[in-house]
């Protein structure tokens, strides 16, 4: 990737919904060259697609919840698989440390942050979770300090 590369990634962080001539035109760089440097970044991976933002908590999901769990060794993709099936698990992330997987999950309330705690647990082969509820979000996802960096 250079300069050019994150220049475009960060106008479509911007604005997601711009078509490849109105990029074009923005950077000051031939439509063909933007179609080519769209193409390879999504064949590289590094553009996966556009979807829209979402809040959550404007959908009715205001709670955000961690869990560590530790599992059965050797089950992490039968775990991960049965984790993808219910809804409100948004990301799973295998890690180091004192749990196998961390998991981002959300809810409408503390009821339902049971309920779906209660899921978690009834997964085959879940030892042990340990559950923490995010009280806000200082520094949400983010990429664009690393596209500005890779344009300085």
């Amino acid at each position: 990737m250079d300069a050019l590369d994150a220049r475009l990634l960060l106008l479509l962080t911007d604005e997601p919904r711009l078509g490849v001539l109105e990029c074009s035109r923005r950077l000051g760089v031939a439509r063909g060259t933007v179609q080519a440097r769209m193409d390879r970044l999504e064949a590289r991976g590094v553009l996966g697609g556009f979807p829209p933002a979402l809040d959550l908590a404007a959908m009715g999901y205001g709670l955000t919840a961690f869990a560590v769990l530790e599992i059965a060794q050797g089950k992490r993709a039968s775990v991960a698989g049965r984790l993808r099936d219910i809804p409100e698990v948004c990301e799973v992330h295998a890690t180091t440390g004192e749990g196998d997987l961390l998991v981002r999950m959300v809810a409408k309330d503390n009821d339902d942050l049971q309920r779906v705690i209660d899921q978690v647990v009834d997964v085959e082969w879940v030892r042990r979770t340990s559950t923490s509820i995010a009280l806000s979000t200082p520094v949400p996802p983010r990429v664009r300090p690393l596209l500005e960096r890779m344009v300085r």
